[in-house]
C-alpha cells in the first residue's frame, strides 16, 4: 500500500505492544513501525496484534509494516535476532526472516537499516543485502534511519541500484530539524520520517506561534505540529499510548494550515 502520512511507533511498549497496537490499528491507524531489536522492540507483540486485527475484516494491503535491520551495535548482546558471528549480509538475511515470523506476513513494506554502520562500505554492504530483499519482491521499500550527515545519504543513494525510498530521524533542534536532510529527500521524492517529534520539541508546543493556531483551530499544541508536518513533506511517528491522544493524532486531517500559516511555524524550527 502507498505509505500513511502518519505511523504508529512501537518503540518501549514492551508487553503493552500487542494490546497498543491493536488499539491504534482499530482507532484507524494503517501505519506501524517496529524493528528486529529485543532491546526496545516487542516486535512478535506487534505480529500477533496485526494478526488479530486481520480477523477483523482487514486484509494485509490495508496495512504498512515497517521494520527494521538493527546492527550489532544497536543490539542487546543477550538478545541478539540473528548469528553476530555471520557476515553482514547474512545477518540482515536471518534478521529479515525473524521480522517476517515475528510479524506473521509474508512480505514487508519497509525496510530501514536502523543506522548507518562504522564505514561506507560495511553500510553499502548492508544495503546491497537489503536490495536484494527488494528486488526478490519480498520487500516493497527501503530505506534508514538515524542519518544525520547528507554527504553520507549522498553516497549511499548514488552506490546504491535500489534507491532510498525512506530517511527516519529525530526531529530536533540540535540537527537544525534536518533542513538540508529534508531538502534532499524532497528532491528525489524520498519519505522523510521523523520520530521524538513531541518529546524533543515542548518548546515548540509552548511557542505562541503555535498555542495560537491551536486556539484558533481549537485544536491541541500537538495536534497543529502535526498538521504542519503532514503538510511539509513530514511523516511523524506517533508512539502515543493514550487512546484520546490516538483520536486526536487521527484527526489531524480534519484541518489544513494556510501557506501564511506554515510559513509562520517554518519560521520557529
Amino acid at each position: 500500500m502507498i505509505a500513511p502520512k502518519i505511523l504508529y511507533g512501537t518503540a518501549w511498549k514492551k508487553a503493552d505492544t500487542a494490546r497498543l497496537v491493536r488499539t491504534a490499528i482499530r482507532h484507524g491507524f494503517r501505519g506501524v513501525d517496529t524493528a528486529c531489536q529485543p532491546k526496545h522492540y516487542n516486535e512478535a507483540g506487534v505480529g500477533a496484534a496485526v494478526a488479530e486485527c486481520l480477523e477483523d475484516r482487514l486484509a494485509r494491503a490495508d496495512l504498512y509494516l515497517q521494520t527494521k535491520f538493527t546492527p550489532l551495535s544497536g543490539q542487546d548482546p543477550t538478545r541478539i535476532p540473528y548469528d553476530p558471528k555471520a557476515s553482514l549480509r547474512e545477518q540482515v538475511a536471518q534478521s529479515f526472516a525473524v521480522s517476517l515470523q515475528n510479524l506473521q506476513t509474508n512480505y514487508l513494506d519497509c525496510l530501514l537499516l536502523h543506522s548507518p554502520l562504522a564505514t561506507a562500505a560495511q553500510t553499502l554492504e548492508v544495503w546491497q543485502a537489503i536490495e536484494a530483499l527488494v528486488e526478490n519482491g519480498a520487500v516493497r521499500q527501503a530505506g534508514l534511519r538515524n542519518c544525520y550527515s547528507l554527504q553520507e545519504l549522498e553516497q549511499l543513494y548514488r552506490a546504491a541500484r535500489v534507491k532510498p525510498a525512506v530517511v527516519q530521524n529525530r526531529f530536533y533542534a540540535e540537527t537544525g530539524y534536518d533542513r538540508e536532510i529534508r531538502a534532499f529527500c524532497r528532491a528525489q521524492r524520498m519519505v522523510y520520517q521523523s520520530f521524538w517529534t513531541l518529546s524533543a520539541n515542548p518548546h515548540l508546543c509552548a511557542h505562541a506561534t503555535i498555542t495560537s493556531l491551536a486556539k484558533k483551530y481549537r485544536r491541541t499544541a500537538a495536534q497543529v505540529l502535526f498538521r504542519y508536518l503532514t503538510q511539509n513533506a513530514v511523516v511523524p511517528l506517533m508512539g502515543t499510548k493514550s487512546e484520546s491522544h490516538m483520536r486526536e493524532d487521527l484527526s489531524i486531517f480534519e484541518f489544513e494550515l494556510s501557506d501564511r500559516e506554515c510559513d509562520a511555524v517554518s519560521a520557529i524550527l
